[in-house]
């Protein structure tokens, strides 16, 4: 068995933050084990993140380029890091746990006769092994779990790790490897891209995310978070109820059966605090919520709490913070 390894998820060309997240774990689990790093790019035209990659923290890039792997599809992917790991024998592979990510980790799992270790927010090495701390039972309890058979696969959840800092002096290898791909033996195929919203902020990927729940009264009171939102630089995230409702489209959604979020802030506006919209909240740092009714139970985990309409309380948030210069948009 050979180093760690990590696939550097890209969407259009460009690597996801959550990727360089992930590189930066990798790099600490192979000091600790005392070997190498070896990052996984696919896709086209990726000299310049290449030699990235390799200042971020990688040994090696094994770089793959084809028709195929332009844009993300299962069957592919999974059959080039499949074949990539096989050969390479790693003691780990990481990837981020974004839905691609999950995905992927799943399927090289099978293919491999391992198990994968999803939405890490800890890992460690003890005797040897990669441990990984993951929470379970809707973030109520977190599990020390491993891998007996490797290669050990971890998905790493977002904004759970630092981001490494570049170093330009890192020294590395970028390895082209040549794949032979029918991508008409796929079963899947990328007619086309369609950008709902154009700049706006990833739930994944934000430091600050306004939440609205049915205490907003309809659609049309999103409004006043959307302005706060753009104010704070911040994504916008609802609750399951708001989404059966029709009011907010599914991508939006935070909770047990959406996304699991880890920002800096979160700013609950209009929401109870049903425990399936808290278990989405595990890695938030900081919760304040504004609610009229003071025994919410959004308000046994909020840091701090505003017991007033929000429809008084967030635009004059709003209109502070563009009173102070600090507004964002």
């Amino acid at each position: 068995m050979s180093g760690v390894w990590v696939w550097l998820e890209q969407f259009q060309g460009k690597i996801l933050s959550i990727a360089w997240e992930t590189l930066g774990v990798a790099r600490r689990l192979a000091d600790t084990l005392g070997t190498g790093v070896t990052a996984v790019w696919m896709g086209g035209g990726v000299a310049d993140q290449a030699e990235e990659a390799i200042a971020m923290g990688a040994d090696v890039v094994q770089v793959v380029e084809h028709p195929a792997l332009v844009d993300f599809r299962f069957e592919p992917y999974l059959a080039v890091l499949t074949h990539l790991v096989s050969e390479g024998a790693p003691q780990a592979v990481l990837l981020g746990s974004t839905a691609r990510g999950r995905e992927l980790a799943g399927g090289l799992a099978a293919e491999l006769g391992t198990a994968a270790l999803v939405d890490a927010i800890e890992v460690a090495v003890e005797d040897g092994r990669i441990i990984a701390v993951r929470p379970i039972y809707e973030g109520k309890l977190f599990a020390r779990t491993y891998v007996e058979r490797p290669p050990a696969i971890l998905t790493i959840r977002g904004r759970a790790f630092p981001k490494p800092d570049p170093d330009p002096s890192r020294k590395g290898e970028i390895r082209r490897v040549a794949v032979e791909l029918d991508p008409s033996a796929f079963p899947t195929e990328v007619l086309e891209w369609i950008q709902e919203t154009e700049g706006e902020i990833s739930l994944n990927e934000a430091r600050i995310v306004v939440g609205g729940g049915r205490g907003v009264g309809g659609p049309e009171g999103f409004e006043p978070l959307r302005e706060l939102a753009r104010a704070l630089g911040a994504a916008l995230g609802v609750t399951r109820a708001v989404v059966d409702a029709g009011w907010i489209p599914y991508k939006y959604q935070v909770g047990q059966t959406g996304k699991t979020i880890s920002p800096d802030l979160y700013i609950a506006c209009g929401i109870s605090g049903a425990i399936q919209h808290l278990s989405g909240l595990r890695g938030v740092k900081v919760i304040v919520a504004v609610n009229k009714d003071p025994e919410a139970p959004i308000f046994k985990v909020a840091r701090y709490g505003v017991v007033d309409d929000l429809f008084k309380i967030v635009p004059a948030l709003t209109a502070e913070l563009r009173r102070r210069g600090l507004a964002k948009g």
